[in-house]
Order: structure tokens, then sequence, then C-alpha cells
């Protein structure tokens, strides 16, 4: 958030909140009843400010009223509708499945954050205009921290709109920011509402101790972040712990006094050698405060000219006297404001500066969020096993067997008495056992029949083709004619009812191992027969499927380019979706060889490919998740490849947190949760990304060499290339996958382009065998 104040001889405000009520109002720590009339303005005044079951004293009644009011005033202010209440029939809601980011403080302070809240997350951004409207209580199996429930507040919504709530049963809050005092009054309940919750906080006590203490601020930026700051001169009386260790700070001076009397002449020693040092740089004023927590939003801040040497020196003498134990008194350099003259401009307005208001969200013990994960892993000696709150060693390798392991783990589960929120994977081979546990658990999930349709390539095409709507454009105009084959005999009647050239791929598969091109009946026989010898079981190539059987299908071969689609979808509704382009293929393989986002397309074409891709997930029914869709743009539009039905693999999710700050992982595990993810609707890409992939089989020699996987992590750290180690171990193969991704980041597409070829060129990459030149050459 910004403010702009004018810059002048005397600027007499405070420097901390813009409130109305600020330097004496309950939050600040003052006591009293509030300023009577001070709001113009006309609003129903007849609302339910009341919370059944916790009646508020006549000053803390005052106190409530006084905040509506001022509520209604901003809002009138903003050209926005009077808050409408609808109290007297209280929300129901979802008890524990709603997000609920809950505001206690001035209407004032935290407006614009209240009306964005509304816009992100409609009915999920609360102000509390009193403490009374909360209440604490234990945590269920969480000794010595409370959960906060909301009985009473005023909800914001898209376009302004506010009401006026009661919640029966209270919402319990997922985060918390208040408007925190040291003081008597609200804010010091304020604080102890804060301490000690489950839920993230934006604030506390002791914090704001901390952050308001400027001297104290300016230390720790300086001496800990490195952070430029103002030259400042500061007397100190029996300073904090944290200002007596560490070297001293450039441009800070510390001078800690025994004594508030008797130091006029070290004072106007100090000032005068303040006042013309090279720390003050181009400033030619200086500020005169008091700092220290006590002093919050409450000082009147005068500047002086840096030649009013003795009108400083009386100053600092005459504040040394309001200090109390670990307070502060500082002389300070006012950085003149920037001027940009232009030939025949006007006059520049008046000088202003600029203060930043950054929200910070802790959570209690500065823990991660989610931070009680529990994982379920047929490796007993997985990496992850020390990482997690819960370790369930369980087979799951075996999937035919899904129905009996989902019940068998649902009753582990009960049986360790664990509550769960949510579930998922990310691995293609438990997805589906995934949606058959969250159905024993009664979890958020996309439902089993929906997972299998997408797990199986030929049954997502065949079904799809069916899907003649409405709604339209149906899904059937991305569908793309198939066989199953389980046989020879299903392979002899697919090449006749199957167009040819032909693609023949594992139904499970993954990775596009075994996925070849085949130009006649022949070829397919000889495909089919190759696979269903070599690719077996797990054991033959983990990871890619085989767990749930070598069956194969035979589709038509779709000419166009080809593009990866992942899609948020929550509630059958599409919050973000992010577009890659792929580069051409070494057929009759289709290994991925090159990638680029965003896409190169034009706006029309990928927002075809964002609704063939999501008509195609609605179609299988896919309604809450994290999907990853391959399509081909074809002459005929978008044509469908297959889904998978978890977020993209390799190195999707990295280059979109890079390019967009969404993080995939964390967006699949919101909605696994049941919480709406607040996503981007319309996501700009911070800059571009051009990758290649490296195989073993092209490139064993250069990556045992100059590009080897220490050289490419080096280059990594250096920020040089982007490197994505896909497999740990370096063994060329008939059947592989790649084993790593080698990126560019650019301003444009061309230049990331460009700067790839070359890194690729001089590393080794690139060469007759594996033309990269070639691969990128459709991202243009």
């Amino acid at each position: 958030m910004l403010s702009l104040d004018p810059l002048g001889p005397a600027w007499d405000c405070p420097l901390a909140s813009k409130d109305l009520e600020e330097e004496e109002g309950p939050w600040g720590g003052g006591a009293g009843l509030p300023p009577p009339g001070c709001f113009s303005g006309s609003w129903r005044h007849d609302v339910g400010l009341d919370c059944k079951g916790s009646l508020e004293e006549a000053e803390a009644r005052a106190w409530t009223v006084y905040h509506y009011s001022l509520l209604q005033s901003c809002l009138q202010q903003a050209g926005l509708p009077e808050t409408q209440d609808r109290s007297q029939v209280p929300r129901t809601g979802c008890p524990g499945a709603e997000v609920t980011l809950c505001i206690l403080g001035s209407p004032s302070t935290f407006l614009s954050v209240l009306l964005e809240g509304g816009v992100q997350s409609p009915g999920n951004m609360l102000l509390c205009l009193s403490p009374a409207w909360l209440t604490k209580v234990p945590a269920p199996g969480q000794p010595g921290e409370s959960a906060l429930l909301v009985s009473k507040a005023v909800s914001f919504y898209p376009g302004g709109l506010t009401f006026l709530d009661d919640f029966v049963p209270p919402r319990r809050a997922t985060y918390f920011l208040a408007g925190l005092g040291l003081g008597p009054g609200r804010g010091r309940e304020a604080a102890e509402l804060a301490r000690d919750l489950t839920c993230p906080t934006g604030a506390s006590a002791e914090l704001a101790r901390l952050l308001e203490d400027r001297l104290l601020t300016r230390r720790l930026l300086a001496q800990q972040g490195g952070v430029a700051v103002p030259a400042t001169l500061a007397f100190t009386y029996k300073p904090p712990a944290l200002l007596r260790v560490g070297d001293a700070s450039p441009g800070l001076r510390l001078v800690e006094l025994s004594g508030k009397e008797g130091q006029e002449t070290l004072v106007k020693e100090e000032v005068e050698a303040f006042l013309h040092s090279e720390a003050l740089g181009d400033a030619l004023q200086v500020a005169v405060k008091l700092s220290g927590w006590r002093w919050r939003g409450r000082q009147a801040l005068r500047l002086y000219s840096q030649k009013e040497l003795g009108t400083v020196v009386d100053m600092v003498l005459a504040l040394l006297e309001k200090l109390e134990e670990e307070e502060s008194v500082l002389v300070e350099a006012v950085c003149p404001p920037a001027q940009l003259p232009f030939p025949g401009s006007p006059p520049p307005g008046p000088e202003l500066a600029v203060r930043i208001c950054a929200v910070v969200c802790r959570t209690q013990g500065d823990r991660p969020l989610l931070s009680k994960l529990h994982l379920v892993e047929s490796d007993p000696n997985h990496f992850a096993s020390q990482l997690v709150q819960t370790f369930i060693h369980f087979d799951v390798t075996e999937h035919r067997r899904d129905e009996e392991n989902a019940r068998l783990l649902a009753e582990l589960v009960r049986a360790r008495g664990l509550q769960l929120d949510g579930c998922f994977s990310y691995w293609d081979d438990c997805l589906v056992l995934t949606a058959l546990l969250c159905q024993e658990l009664g979890l958020p999930c996309s439902p089993p029949a929906a997972m299998r349709l997408a797990k199986q390539k030929s049954c997502t095409q065949l079904h799809l083709l069916r899907c003649h709507g409405p709604p339209w454009p149906a899904p059937s105009l991305h569908a793309v004619p198939c066989c199953p084959l389980e046989s020879e005999a299903d392979v002899e009647r697919a090449v006749h009812q199957v167009p040819l050239p032909g693609v023949m791929k594992l139904e499970f598969g993954a990775g596009a191992v075994g996925v070849r091109l085949v130009e006649d009946a022949p070829q397919c026989h000889e495909h089919f027969s190759r696979i269903t010898r070599d690719l077996q079981g797990e054991a033959d190539h983990p990871g890619i499927g085989l767990g749930w059987g070598n069956a194969m299908l035979l589709m038509e071969f779709i000419e166009g380019t080809e593009h990866d689609v992942d899609l948020v979808v929550y509630g059958g509704r599409l919050l973000a979706a992010f577009v890659s382009d792929n580069g051409p293929t070494r057929l009759p393989g289709f290994t991925e060889t090159a990638a680029c986002m965003p896409t190169g397309l034009a706006p029309e074409q990928e927002a075809q490919l964002v609704q063939a891709a999501f008509r195609c997930c609605l179609g299988c029914g896919l309604l809450d998740g994290v999907f990853n869709v391959e399509l081909k743009l074809t002459r005929a539009g978008p044509k469908l490849i297959e889904i998978n039905p978890r977020m993209g693999g390799f190195y999707l999710r990295d280059w979109i947190l890079e390019l967009y700050g969404v993080d995939l992982l964390l967006a699949a595990a919101m909605v696994a949760c049941g919480l709406r993810p607040a996503l981007p609707s319309h996501p700009r890409a911070r800059g571009h990304l051009v990758g290649v992939m490296c195989l073993a089989s092209q490139h064993l020699q250069t990556l045992s060499s100059t590009a080897s996987r220490e050289t490419l992590q080096a280059l990594h750290d250096q920020g040089l290339l982007r490197f994505n180690l896909l497999e740990e171990v370096l063994v060329p193969g008939e059947y592989e996958e790649p084993y790593c991704s080698v990126a560019c980041a650019g301003p444009s597409l061309a230049e990331a382009r460009l700067r790839l070829l070359g890194l690729c060129q001089g590393l080794g990459i690139d060469g007759p065998h594996y033309p990269v030149a070639h691969f990128l050459s459709h991202f243009k």
C-alpha cells in the first residue's frame, strides 16, 4: 500500500497510520469515549451491532458504533454502497471448510485490503469492529494453542458490497490480522486474541513493539539485510540489548546517554558534527523526533534546515526530558524528493514523501503452512519419510486392487486418529487410488469414475467422442478416433478402423515411453509385439504406469503444433490456465525435445486451447484439481492428445512458479483441502523461458564431460540457465525418458531462444544427431 504526504518545513502529521482515530483511539492504547459527531454523511444506525452471548459495556459499545460509522463514512467517500444488515438471518456456511480471513481493527486502516479481499475471495474477507465479536477456544489436539471463532463481522464482496453478518455456528479464522496497541484499550485485547493461535497471523504484540522502534528496526535492517537507511544520529537512554550488540552500521551514529539531564555539551557537539558530516549527502533538512513503541503515531514531525544548529540542539534537549528506558531521540536526514525536469513542463507540484505499508503474514511458531503432511509410500526407506508428520508404509503398486487398498488405507487413517483436510497425489499411478480414498473418508476430490476415465487414454477419447453437447462447443470436437488394444486380434481390427499413419501408445503410460508413429499394419503388429514382450510389468520400467498393465491403443496421427495446458479447476470453475509450446519430436518417437513458455500463439489461438482443455476435463467429470492437458493445434482447431489428471510433470511446476508466481503444487493441495486458491484469472508472465531436453542415448558423453550434472548446476546457481534434473541415473536405453531439461530466460521469446541455442552449442548439447535449432524452430 502506498500513501503520499506533503513535505514541507513544518510537517505536523503522525508518521504511522492515517486513521482518523489513531492518535487517541482504542487501537492505539487510548481510553475514554470516542469523539461525537465526527463523520459527515447519512446511513442507517438501527443495525444489529450487538453480538449474542457477548454483551459490551457502554464504553466498548460506543467504540463499536464509532467504528461502524467510520466504515460507512469511508465507503461513502469511496463512492461505495452502504453496508446492508442481514444479521437477523444468521449465515450457516460449512464450518471448518471455508477460507476465513479476519481483520480486527480500524476500517480506515485496512479498507484497501478489505476491498481487494472481497474481490479475491468473496464473502471470506471479514472485518470485526469489536473484540467481542471474536472468541478463542482451545485447539483440539494442540496443547497451548487456540482456534479463533468469528461470531459476527462485516463481510466484503466484489464491487465494494458489504454485509453485516452473524455466523451460526461461528466461522473458524484461517488468517487473523489485528490493529495492535501496547497500552490499555482494544489494542491490548487484540494482542491477546492474536497470541498462540493455530492460524497464521499478520502481527503480534512482540513484533509490533519491535517494528515501532524505528532506531532498532533501522539497525537490524542495516546490519543484517544490508539495507540503506537515512543518515541518523540517535541519542539513546538505556537502550535495549539488541542495540548494544553488533558492529556499527553505516550512516547510524548511536550515542548512549547516562542520564537525561546535564547533556547540553554532549548534544551540541554530536549534533554539530552530524550536521557537517558527509553522511548527510544531498540532504538539506533534518527531522527531529522520538523513537520507541510508546510514540506510535503520537508525535508531530518537525523539519529543520541543516544550518539551524541551535534550534536542532534545543529540540533534542527538550525531547530528552520525555524519554523513558529503551527510547531514543533521532536526528535524521530528510532525503530530497526526486526532481524530473522536462523541457516545457509546468512548474513542479508539491514535494511529496512516499510511505509504503506492507502486511506481513506469520504462522504460530513460524511454522510453514500445510505443515502437517501424512505420506503413504511403498518404499519403507523413502527419503521423505523423515520429513512428514506421519509416514504410512503401504504397498500401492498393484493398482488393480485399488478399491481394496483404499478401504484398508481408510482404516489405517482412522486407527491412527488422523484428522485429514485433504488427500492428493501428483503420481500418475496413484490418482485413482487417491480418489477412492477421498471417497472413503469424505474428502474433496473429483469422482473416482472421472479419474479412471482420464487415466485410461482410449476411454478418455471414446467417451468425449460421444459428448455432443449441450453445452457447446461440445468436447467431441476435440476428441480423436482410437481403438484399445489387448491382443493381436485387436490390432488387426484397429488398422481397419483408425486412419493410418497412427500413433501407438500404452493405455496407462507416462513420459512418452513406448509411444511410436506407425505407418501401416505390419508396423502396428511389430510394435505391439515388442511392447508386449519388453514392458510387461512395473519392474521392467518403474514409474510409467505398468502397474496398471501394458494394454495399448492405436489413435489417429494428428498434424499440428503440440501444446500443454495446465489448468486449476475448483468446483467446476476454471481459476487459471498456463499454456506452453512444444517443439517437433524425433519421429517415429515422441519423446519431448524442446518447449517454451508462455506460448507464442496469438491470443485467440491460446484461448481456443484453454477452452478445449477445460471442456475436455469437464466432459470427463474432472471438477476439482490441477490438470495437465496435452493438445495439438490443427487447421480444424484443438485436438486432444491426452489428459493427465494431475499437475504437469517435468519442469512445468518450476517454470510456472518462476514466470507467474503461481505454485501448482500448493494450488493442488488447497483444492484437495476444499480451499479455493486465490489466483490471477488472466496471469501475465514476467518473461520467457525456452528449454531443451537432454537424453542419455544422445548426450551420454556430453553429460559426462562438458555438460555434466555439476557443470549444469553451477550454471544454474549463477543464473545463466535453468536446470531441472529429471532422472537420477544416466543410463541409455531403448525405452527412455529425458535425463534433464536445460532452459534459458529472456525478456522476449527470440532472445531466450537465441541464448539457449548458443549455450547448447557451447556445451555440446547441439549437434547433427540432435539439431537444437530444428527443435526450436516452432518458437517464433
